[in-house]
């Protein structure tokens, strides 16, 4: 061995070591950030809100007036057989209790029900501000104080116990969703590798690129203001970890396929980057992409989604294009114990359901087709019985004290309304529209509140219960009639106005977002495989996938899982996350067949080879990246559970049948028709027998 080759091989064994280095590097500076940032997550109503809503300025005046936002609640007091004297002075005892501990906004008033059963005291505090830990802290301060007494029920209900409630769901969500998905990923993991040590690498790596995640994350907010909120942390959480492992699947397939055909850990290495990096990379970007198509949306919520989850893909894919490698050399061979691929050897043989799955969608490749689609069809038509939109009481799976405070109102007093309505008035107009309110046919109260910065908050009670189709008609005539005229500039705001705000711009969402992401990934699968079929084919499969998905949510939502309502962003939200990452996954399987198609392999033969090579890590690969969209389904919020079964069911579908029968099949009955019009869709031409080839010419002279 020569000077020249030692001194290689000593850089190639320093490599991997560097890299280390600087990956400890990279935390030790991320670190301070990463823990920041559950400090600058925020679920309070304005930053889901939709940013040019009525309902967002009136959450940004109030935000501004003196004390800031209000907390707004309600004490219900309640007993069967009907309230006593003495249960009516203890309740009038407790809401002085209150007064006198906490700065209230007005004087508290009690409104008996009509039969006797029920008494509400409305009271709201601007101490809290836009704190949401002072504003729990106020929401448990009066909850301790209302206390059920000589067998009459308590309850605390309103707008800020509802979003008291809401943010302890979500501030549980960061410790049971990471150790959920990482006990769901180490099993499936361990279950594909079968070893004792395999399936610790890839976790670990991935759980480094969560917490690399959560530090860019951080630094985003602060360089942006990227809006950042439970819903969102916890799905990048679940991004990271089931595209991480994903792609790191990819990568360990191939790299124990190389070190059968190379020496040396660090060689073998190179040539499985060298292999599977490209795919990896593009469909990682095709992801981000499409995920960043969510800027074009007006809902604070969803906008933010798009850049968390693209740092969560983004953040995956960098740990485990250099971390996990330089791991995985650094362990050597010995990582697969007991199943260490020894150089030079042939793996066993074994009978691929891939490869039986392929035969038969080769045999009848158009009767597999078009029974699929009619399947597929079938399951779409489910979404007609999706419920309705999910209002605010209805968006927990259990049923917590906020919750229950609001059946109760609803049950003791029907038709009337029992959650204020926000107007926001200019205060050199708040007198006209003072008086309009309050000849609004559908209104049954106003009185003025807090003044300053130019603008006074108005407190009306609706005659509908609500979120109620009553309600939501008064809303919307109050926003009419005061945009114009001597109240013209002023905003209604509010708990049902926030709902109904919600879903129109969803529907506005996706009218705009679903066009720019499907043209989007169109365009980059274009560019990636070189023609307009095969891109087509991959585009309408998951498209067929998320109507499908949406479909089975329809027939269990109601009558499985008991709910009341659909969350009015889960189409868009499922839409663009089952279309990215089934793109993914059709890049894995097109990028194979199409580099059959290249060495020379017949169409249907590419198509099939295809299928068999890949097939099995990408069934692994969906069995891991549907596991862990399935945790969010044992999250304590409705939206965080539809979101999380739909994403899982499709991406089953899109693995299970889509990917290994409908795009197998359309690609055998197609032939070289779908890599049209690049170079494959062409016949080669066979070369021209010597017999008929033209005599050369000779020169004479």
């Amino acid at each position: 061995m020569g000077p020249g080759e030692t001194t290689t091989r000593t850089r190639r064994r320093a490599v991997p070591w560097v890299l280390l280095g600087l990956w400890v590097a990279v935390l030790a500076v991320v670190g301070p950030f990463a823990s920041k940032l559950a400090d600058v997550q925020h679920d309070r109503a304005v930053d889901y809100l939709p940013a040019s809503a009525d309902s967002t300025q009136v959450a940004k005046i109030e935000d501004r007036l003196p004390g800031g936002e209000s907390t707004e609640l309600v004490l219900v007091y309640h007993r069967d057989g009907g309230l006593s004297a003495a249960d009516r002075a203890t309740a009038a005892r407790q809401v002085a209790d209150i007064a006198g501990r906490e700065p209230l906004t007005a004087p508290p008033k009690g409104v008996p029900s009509r039969d006797g059963t029920t008494l509400m005291y409305p009271v709201a505090s601007s101490a809290p501000g836009t704190d949401e830990k002072k504003r729990d802290a106020f929401v448990d301060d009066v909850r301790d104080v209302a206390r059920s007494a000589n067998g009459m029920d308590v309850e605390v209900g309103g707008p800020g116990a509802l979003a008291t409630d809401a943010s302890e769901v979500y501030g549980s969500l960061g410790g049971p969703l990471l150790y959920t998905t990482v006990a769901v990923v180490a099993v499936l993991l361990i279950l594909i590798y079968r070893s004792p040590l395999l399936w610790l690498v890839p976790l670990a790596v991935a759980g480094v690129a969560d917490y690399l995640s959560m530090g860019v994350a951080y630094g985003l907010h602060q360089a942006f203001g990227t809006t950042i909120s439970g819903q969102s942390s916890g799905v990048m959480t679940i991004l990271v970890f089931g595209a991480g492992t994903d792609y790191a699947l990819l990568l360990i397939s191939r790299y124990r396929e190389e070190l059968r055909r190379v020496e040396r850990p660090y060689d073998a290495m190179r040539q499985a980057l060298r292999g599977c990096a490209p795919a990896v990379l593009a469909s990682s970007g095709t992801v981000a992409a499409g995920l960043l198509c969510l800027l074009a949306a007006d809902l604070n919520s969803s906008r933010g989604m798009g850049p968390m989850g693209t740092v969560g893909v983004l953040c995956a894919l960098v740990a485990m294009l250099t971390l996990l490698p330089a791991v995985l050399v650094v362990l050597g061979r010995r990582v697969f114990w007991p199943l260490v691929p020894a150089f030079g050897s042939e793996p066993r043989q074994r009978r691929s359901l891939f490869a039986a799955m392929g035969s038969s969608a080769g045999r009848r490749p158009l009767t597999v087709l078009v029974g699929g689609a009619v399947l597929l069809g079938a399951l779409a038509v489910g979404a007609l019985n999706l419920p309705g939109s999910l209002k605010q009481e209805d968006s927990f799976v259990d049923t917590p004290d906020s919750v229950a405070a609001m059946e109760t109102l609803a049950r003791a007093y029907p038709g009337q309304g029992t959650q204020p309505i926000t107007v926001m008035a200019p205060t050199d107009r708040a007198g006209a529209a003072l008086a309009e309110i309050r000849h609004h046919r559908g209104v049954a109260g106003a009185d003025p509140g807090r003044s300053g910065k130019g603008w006074t908050e108005i407190s009306v009670t609706a005659k509908g219960a609500p979120q109620s189709a009553a309600e939501t008609a008064t809303i919307k005539s109050l926003r009419e009639d005061l945009d114009r005229g001597e109240t013209e500039g002023s905003y209604v705001g509010g708990p049902s106005a926030q709902q109904i705000d919600l879903q129109d711009t969803n529907a506005r969402d996706r009218l705009v977002v679903v066009p720019i992401v499907l043209v989007s990934v169109l365009l980059i699968l274009i560019a990636l495989l070189r023609s307009l079929v095969a891109p087509l084919l991959l585009v309408v499969a998951v498209v067929a996938v998320w109507g499908a998905a949406l479909g089975i949510g329809g027939l269990v939502f109601g009558p499985l899982f008991g709910f009341e309502g659909t969350d009015p962003g889960l189409g868009l939200l499922s839409f663009v996350f089952l279309v990215a990452l089934g793109v993914d996954y059709g890049i894995f399987l097109m990028h194979r067949m199409r580099e059959e198609s290249l060495n020379g392999s017949e169409p249907a033969a590419a198509a099939l080879t295809a299928l068999r090579t890949t097939g099995g890590v990408i069934a692994s690969a969906g069995l891991v990246l549907a596991a862990t969209f399935a945790v969010l389904t044992n999250m304590g919020l409705v939206q965080l559970v539809e979101l999380g079964f739909v994403i899982a069911v499709g991406v089953l579908l899109d693995t299970f049948l889509v990917r290994t029968y409908l795009v197998t099949s359309a690609s055998v009955a197609l032939r070289r028709k779908v890599w049209w019009p690049g170079r494959l869709a062409r016949e080669p031409q066979p070369p021209e027998p010597p017999e008929t080839r033209p005599a050369p010419t000779v020169a004479v002279g």
